[in-house]
């Protein structure tokens, strides 16, 4: 038996917060194409790309996402990543590392002090800053921060620093220049701020900066990321995956030496 925790506006598709599958084994796949199939008439449907889905309390996306494997006996929780509308911040978990993500609205002349002055409040917390352009969704945007954290573990960082690391694998160049002056923040352009550390100092960092914060991902950047990275329709179409532009993206992020 497993248990699924709906959370936020997961529980509207399915008017309730808790359901048990009686199912063993199985992947994350497999248990999203079953509520989908059972969900009952007339709710919300459930937007099952935009969802951070933890499995006893831990991210699968810090596994092996959604083909990770559930037991007998775990609980799944679903979270919409955007719910109620859309969401201003988001707060995850990778490798036991507190996450959380802020889109700040770009001014005509970049603030170059701003990462400094978090750096220096709050010196417990890891910043970095992507330019949203290079940030596909959510589910691109953690996969890479798992790269990053799981180099960091295994003392195979592209940098020094994983802040460094980050900004070079969003830019997919070994070039902390390149990486700077491609993926870092520009003139009235939003950009991604990422927190690592502790959860406690979070909610004190989105008041500081909640004036300037935007909704999350409501851009597209599939466009602009083709066009950057040069990939083509033909390599698209070669990839068998329900998300081949995000596959894509982080292959070439992964393999960076």
């Amino acid at each position: 038996m497993i248990t699924i925790k709906l959370i936020g506006g997961a529980k509207k598709s399915f008017n309730s917060d808790e359901l048990k599958i009686d199912e063993s084994d199985i992947s994350i796949n497999k248990i999203l194409e079953l509520l989908i199939k059972n969900k009952p008439e007339n709710t919300s449907n459930i937007d099952v790309e935009n969802i951070l889905i933890a499995i006893n309390g831990c991210d699968s996306s810090a596994m092996d996402g959604k083909d990770t494997i559930v037991r007998d006996g775990d609980i799944v929780s679903i979270i919409p990543v955007i719910h109620g509308g859309a969401s201003k911040k988001l707060i995850f978990e990778i490798e036991k590392k507190q996450i959380q993500i802020l889109e700040i609205r770009g001014k005509k002349e970049v603030d170059i002090t701003l990462i400094d002055n978090l750096r220096k409040n709050y010196p417990k917390i890891k910043f970095q800053v992507v330019s949203s352009n290079f940030i596909l969704n959510s589910s691109h945007l953690k996969k890479i921060l798992s790269l990053s954290i799981n180099a960091e573990k295994n003392k195979i960082l592209l940098s020094k620093k994983i802040e460094t690391d980050i900004l070079m694998r969003f830019a997919v160049t070994l070039q902390i220049s390149n990486a700077i002056s491609s993926a870092g923040m520009k003139p009235s352009t939003n950009f991604i701020l990422i927190a690592i550390g502790n959860k406690n100092q979070f909610s004190s960092i989105y008041s500081e900066l909640s004036d300037s914060c935007v909704n999350l991902f409501s851009k597209s950047n599939d466009l602009f990321l083709k066009k950057h990275f040069n990939i083509s329709k033909k390599h698209i179409d070669t990839v068998y995956s329900k998300t081949p532009l995000e596959d894509i993206l982080v292959e070439k992020s992964s393999i960076l030496i």
